[in-house]
């Protein structure tokens, strides 16, 4: 969408469509931020709060809809398919033992937990693609409040 620069006292502005405010949640009195990226709502968490409160609100989501064995399942299965493929890191061998060895408590305190591990290990989480992405986009969404 065009945005024409128009004259707003000595300075040039541009009006944001009330579409683009309602996709962001956004109103008079909040903030955007530019970058030479573009202009984008101000995100109002510093950016490893909020991707920390987004990965374990996901993880909260996944633990409520799946039993354990599920997200076991499907985890193993993204950590095998990750391997094959070349892409691997030492958070998945940590993932592994707890997904493959651990009982339940030591993979609910992994995905849900407020210890400084768990919050490591769920930037790695071998338990993505289970949630449809519109659920995920209101988490996002959620996450940036």
């Amino acid at each position: 969408m065009d945005l024409p620069l128009r004259r707003i006292g000595n300075s040039l502005g541009v009006i944001v469509p009330r579409e683009a405010l309602d996709c962001w949640a956004l109103g008079e009195g909040d903030l955007l931020q530019w970058s030479p990226e573009g202009i984008r709502p101000r995100q109002r968490k510093p950016a490893h709060q909020f991707l920390d409160d987004l990965k374990r609100l996901i993880s909260l989501e996944v633990v409520s809809r799946f039993d354990t064995a599920g997200i076991r399942r499907h985890s193993l299965q993204n950590l095998a398919r990750w391997k094959r493929s070349g892409v691997w890191c030492a958070a998945y061998d940590e993932w592994h033992q707890i997904l493959s060895d651990a009982g339940d408590g030591e993979l609910f305190e992994a995905m849900i937990g407020r210890t400084d591990r768990a919050n490591r290990l769920r930037q790695s989480m071998p338990y993505v693609g289970m949630l449809p992405r519109e659920l995920v986009a209101r988490i996002r969404e959620e996450a940036a409040r």
